[in-house]
């Protein structure tokens, strides 16, 4: 990941004594004469949206609408991870002949037709399966459970199976809109057999071939009137203790410091790798105060070749993110920092999540290791040196009265908003101080901004045209050197908008 400093100034001092100088009166007038300026361009429906719902009040919390959420499922090998890339636009998925490479549950931002989903792609189900392929039908089944709609995924070359039936059974249960996908249909000779799954009971079955493109646009029109605009299982949690989940590869601790914290054995521990199976929710009064605490299990490093319970654990790690407000990914510093450990960051910043590193085992470490160990810090973590760091000891309870602090700092910047106007005038200095560069013989602009949410903070430019990606980077630093943001991810959004035509 690129560096976020790239090659821009460092900080003016003068800067920050300029902004701090702006009263909120001037700060406010500035904001409304920016505002008005956009009535001059073409404006969405969803842009005055946001205008409307951006709030001066520090204490507000605006969420984002949540996503709809499409699952696809289907048993073993008929094509659900070629559909999902197909559905993208790109080889996200990894798709084999082997029946059931797909372990994880993985979820993926699409848009199609100017609305945007999550997909959920889910391993093969099976009926009474046992070993790794009943975790494959739980995690089929948690996965319809947390979605809106589901696309039940049939090989017509095959027909439909005994599977099938019970899938059909498990899906009727569910109540969610359910979209029969006829795969492998690559020409119209084969649509004879799509037209035999009419049988499962399910409506029209969509011929598509997710290898060739076959019909896909049309079952996507076809998703779109089954999905609801704003997601109405993926609803925000508001109010009671906060929600921390920890987070971490197998053995690195998580258990430990649950009961450390809870100051009882409530979790097994074990020197086997992944023992922790479920999240097990614990509130815990720590710094005096009371939090809901989510142990997850490990996420293994070789997915495909994990035990059904640890790919049903990695899908209950997702879901335990999803209710979290903020994550402790949990590092063994007695281990070199692995790309395991960068995934988990990863899963949490797509999450939105605020985030705290701990490093545990901290009393294991010598003169040696340390010195390696901040090397890889600098090399691999730089993309988040803005989360707090603790070192600790789970077993020990060694320096375990510092992780509360990091959180409400985190949790904190999570929840924090940027009066529209303060924005402004930060944007408007950051241009002139070094304006964006020309492209295409054109230099676009930015019209005005706003917060339009926090949990995280999410940004929202108006923009003359296309802002480059380190540019963005140079207004997100910015926005962190001045206002803080410790152990929060910043969304800074782009909406390029045209002059109106007269």
């Amino acid at each position: 990941m690129a560096d976020e400093k790239d090659d821009f100034p460092e900080l003016d001092g003068q800067l920050v004594d300029r902004l701090n100088a702006l009263t909120e009166e001037e700060a406010a007038q500035r904001a409304t004469a920016l505002r008005a300026g956009l009535e001059d361009y073409d404006l969405e429906d969803d842009d005055l949206d946001i205008l409307e719902s951006a709030t001066e009040d520090p204490d507000a919390i605006v969420y984002l609408p949540a996503l709809p959420v499409l699952a696809i499922v289907g048993r073993p090998n008929v094509g659900k991870s070629a559909l999902v890339n197909r559905i993208l636009g790109r080889r996200e998925a990894v798709v084999q002949d082997t029946p059931g490479v797909t372990r994880d549950r993985v979820n993926y931002k699409a848009e199609w037709a100017d609305r945007r989903f999550t997909i959920v792609d889910t391993g093969g189900w099976e009926p009474d399966a046992k070993g790794i392929n009943a975790s494959v039908a739980a995690q089929a089944e948690v996965a319809v459970d947390l979605a809106d709609a589901v696309l039940f995924v049939v090989d017509a070359t095959v027909g439909a199976t005994a599977t099938d039936e019970h899938v059909v059974r498990m899906l009727r249960g569910s109540k969610k809109p359910v979209i029969l996908v006829a795969n492998k249909v690559d020409d119209a000779r084969q649509e004879s057999d799509a037209a035999v799954l009419w049988n499962l009971g399910l409506g029209e079955p969509w011929p598509v071939s997710a290898l060739h493109g076959r019909g896909v646009a049309d079952l996507l029109d076809k998703v779109l009137e089954v999905l609801p605009e704003t997601s109405a299982v993926a609803k925000r949690e508001v109010g009671g203790p906060r929600r921390v989940a920890l987070l971490g590869r197998p053995n690195v601790g998580k258990s430990s410091l649950l009961n450390k914290t809870a100051g009882e054995e409530r979790v097994v521990v074990n020197e086997l790798a992944g023992t922790t199976r479920d999240p097990v929710d614990e509130q815990i009064e720590l710094g005096g105060k009371v939090w809901q605490f989510v142990d997850t299990a490990g996420i293994r490093r070789r997915v495909n070749l994990a035990q059904g319970a640890d790919f049903y654990a990695t899908l209950r790690t997702s879901a335990a993110l999803e209710k979290a407000e903020v994550a402790v990914v949990l590092i063994d510093v007695s281990e070199v920092i692995s790309v395991q450990d960068l995934k988990i960051i990863d899963l949490v910043l797509e999450s939105g999540r605020a985030l705290v590193l701990a490093f545990n085992k901290w009393d294991l470490l010598d003169d040696d290791r340390r010195r390696y160990l901040e090397r890889e810090i600098e090399q691999d973590l730089s993309h988040v040196s803005w989360a707090p760091r603790v070192n600790i000891s789970a077993k020990t309870g060694r320096h375990m009265e510092k992780l509360v602090p990091a959180l409400e700092l985190a949790l904190e910047s999570w929840d924090k908003r940027i009066p529209t106007g303060k924005f402004n005038a930060l944007l408007a200095e950051l241009t002139a101080e070094h304006p964006h560069p020309v492209r295409g013989g054109k230099q676009p602009r930015i019209l005005f901004g706003t917060q339009a949410a926090s949990r995280p903070p999410t940004f929202v430019l108006f923009t003359t045209g296309f802002l480059d990606p380190q540019y963005r980077r140079f207004i997100t630093r910015r926005l962190r050197e001045i206002f803080g943001f410790e152990g929060s991810p910043i969304n800074v959004n782009m909406r390029v908008r045209e002059r109106r035509k007269r």
